[in-house]
């Protein structure tokens, strides 16, 4: 999944303060079992996530809820909707998630994917 904010090409995610304080509102969302994330990495101007979600739940309206609240207490703005890649069962997990962490890499904002501080992954 990819999320946008609006205007691109401006940080409005990529701030220490602001990545922990969504890394807060990811877990919670986690313990309430509204959506479980393999992977969050944001980069300045959009987020990419690696998502699973309950059946009784539709991905718009959980994701439409964080990003209204995400906005309303941080003033990100979003743009209107969100693009959605839903992995089939002969994609690899492993291959998607090391495919995300490598966007820093080839943004040239960091050198290696392990040195980018802006990526949330479960605790084990």
């Amino acid at each position: 999944m990819t999320i946008n904010t609006t205007p691109r090409h401006q940080n409005q995610l990529c701030h220490p303060e602001l990545a922990e304080w969504l890394w807060d509102t990811v877990e919670h969302r986690i313990e309430r079992n509204e959506w479980y994330i393999h992977l969050l990495l944001l980069m300045p101007d959009h987020l990419h996530a690696v998502m699973s979600f309950p059946r009784e739940q539709t991905i718009a309206g959980t994701i439409g809820q964080w990003k209204r609240y995400v906005s309303r207490e941080k003033g990100i703005t979003w743009q209107r909707d969100f693009f959605e890649h839903r992995l089939r069962n002969d994609e690899n997990l492993v291959e998607k998630c090391a495919y995300i962490r490598m966007n820093p890499v080839r943004q040239g904002l960091c050198k290696t994917p392990e040195t980018w501080p802006y990526i949330w992954t479960p605790k084990s």
